[in-house]
């Protein structure tokens, strides 16, 4: 490829990239600052009107910094396996296993029950937390920790189990963020209670519900193809008056209420566009050389 055409195609979708990024960031920062401030008092009295009620919230959790982490090539380093029948690989990150006997999953498909296989036969299987069970397609889907914190919704960080009819596992599809590390300053946190005040600020919480579950976690800031960043965000687990389950995400530094698939969408969507832009000079390069040699 020519270097000054690649040079330039270069500056065009990093351009694209640092608008895409820098909009995200304003759109964030504007909602934040839309939440409006209310006392603890105020928003207390609030809940009480609309019998929205909580049990004990977390403590402890006053700061917290970014962290950063690179999504692993499973082409660049071979993992040590066991148990596998076949292993492939989808798109350098992506690694497929078909067991070479089935394992029995002891007892019901709980987090509990997954533990041993998780830390025997997956690629550092300790690191992932158990986050939906699919009973109906046989699956479970397990999202990729750090310090017991949770990192929500990122396709680089995901593992999915399948099982058979008797509930013995028999694949498994795995992403995985590696070389993790926090960024040395850390940022003051939203308190539980402001995080409830955000949410009812912008009418998420309904009358009669009550907020069984509030714990820390991340969320994606930056998502690149290498590099990730994330940031403290607070998952919020509601239950209605009807008695369904409503989640939802804070930025636990900024304040904004994000829907973290919306969000990683939005990213994935941009890096398409990237990849087909790099790509449609790649061909248009070889055609163009195929020419040269043509014409000798």
């Amino acid at each position: 490829m020519d270097w000054s055409k690649s040079k330039s195609i270069f500056i065009v979708v990093f351009l694209i990239l640092d608008v895409f990024l820098y909009s995200l960031y304003l759109n964030r920062h504007t909602e934040a600052q839309q939440v409006p401030i209310l006392g603890e008092k105020n928003i207390e009295a609030r809940l009480k009107d609309d019998n929205i009620t909580y049990g004990a919230l977390p403590t402890n959790t006053e700061k917290a910094s970014y962290i950063s982490g690179r999504v692993k090539n499973f082409e660049e380093e071979k993992v040590q396996l066991q148990n596998v029948q076949t292993a492939t690989i989808e798109n350098n990150n992506k690694l497929i296993v078909q067991l070479r006997e089935p394992v029995k999953i002891p007892g019901t498909l709980e987090e509990a029950n997954f533990s041993e296989f998780l830390k025997q036969y997956v690629y550092n299987g300790a690191n992932y937390s158990l986050w939906m069970v699919d009973e109906e397609n046989r699956r479970a889907t397990f999202f990729q920790s750090v310090n017991n914190r949770t990192i929500y919704y990122n396709i680089n960080g995901v593992l999915t189990i399948y099982w058979n009819e008797d509930n013995e596992i028999v694949m498994y599809e795995q992403t995985i963020l590696e070389k993790i590390e926090e960024y040395e300053e850390e940022e003051t946190l939203l308190t539980p209670i402001q995080v409830i005040q955000a949410l009812y600020a912008k009418g998420m919480l309904k009358p009669d519900s009550r907020i069984t579950n509030m714990k820390l976690g991340y969320s994606t800031l930056v998502q690149l193809t290498k590099t990730q960043v994330f940031v403290p965000t607070w998952e919020v687990q509601v239950n209605t008056a009807d008695d369904d389950t409503e989640e939802y995400f804070v930025n636990a530094v900024e304040g904004k209420v994000i829907d973290v698939q919306i969000d990683s969408s939005k990213v994935e969507e941009v890096e398409n566009d990237v990849e087909e832009a790099l790509e449609s000079e790649e061909v248009k390069e070889a055609k163009e050389t195929n020419k040269e040699v043509d014409t000798e």
